[in-house]
């Protein structure tokens, strides 16, 4: 069996653990793996992660869900409003070189790393009682908009940005977040992917084998969550998103070097 294949196969487990476990942060990952290792164009790549991550996770979240984790009133409008922006950004990663692409994708992982690295997230168990009312819709719509755009544009379900949204807009725990974010990258990464899907670029001979080993390590990941700590786990994840955002910096800079 081909070692690339192989190597490829084994990330995209580790993706879904991450999904599993943080509710966000695989797509930080599918992207640099699937032009890494996988050796696929970044606007292929792009395509790819948004299949990948979004059939993981929707999945992931009826785990989720089982367990009374996942709000669908706080889920469904936070995510409506990122399905245009998704729509949108997908169509303008089209226009943006390879090279610039990558650059933009390794600055998100280094300044969202750096923020899940020095940010505190209080699990408050008594968050699961707040009422939906205490949503600040206006605020809310802008942060979905906001995930929205960036899962289109550079193939990322948003997770990192969704979780703490949802911790401080709607107020949920810190695990009734993780659940809810699945269902939220599910719909932005299905809009997003809409607009890759004309593009001809999606290998599905691929994506499918990947997704399939996602899917698996996606579970292995709920069933950890349940036992470790996520705020330690956290920290150690926020510190390998900046070394891959950092090496994918550097191999932006060699593309465009050898342009």
């Amino acid at each position: 069996m081909d070692a690339t294949l192989v190597a490829t196969w084994l990330l995209s487990c580790l993706i879904g653990v991450t999904l599993g476990i943080f509710g966000g942060g695989g797509s930080v990952l599918a992207v640099p793996v699937l032009v890494l290792v996988a050796h696929l164009a970044p606007q292929a790549a792009v395509g790819a992660s948004l299949a990948i991550v979004g059939s993981t996770s929707l999945l992931a979240s009826f785990a989720h869900y089982r367990r009374g984790h996942v709000r669908f009133d706080v889920a469904i409008p936070f995510a409506l409003s990122g399905v245009l922006m998704a729509f949108v950004g997908a169509r303008l990663s089209a226009l943006v070189s390879g090279p610039v692409l990558l650059r933009l994708f390794a600055a998100l992982m280094c300044l969202a790393g750096g923020a899940m690295f020095l940010g505190q997230t209080r699990v408050d168990d008594d968050a699961a009682r707040r009422p939906a009312e205490r949503i600040r819709p206006i605020a809310s719509i802008v942060a979905g908009a906001g995930a929205g755009l960036a899962t289109g544009f550079l193939g990322v379900g948003g997770g990192f940005l969704v979780v703490p949204a949802l911790v401080a807009f709607a107020g949920l725990p810190m695990r009734a977040a993780v659940g809810t974010s699945l269902l939220v990258i599910a719909l932005n990464s299905a809009a997003g992917l809409v607009g890759h899907v004309g593009s001809g670029q999606l290998n599905f001979g691929l994506v499918v084998p990947l997704t399939a080993a996602a899917v698996l390590g996606a579970l292995v990941g709920e069933r950890f969550a349940r036992h470790v700590s996520p705020g330690k786990l956290k920290r150690g994840f926020a510190l390998m998103v900046i070394v891959v955002g950092v090496t994918l910096a550097f191999a932006g800079g060699l593309g465009a070097t050898h342009a």
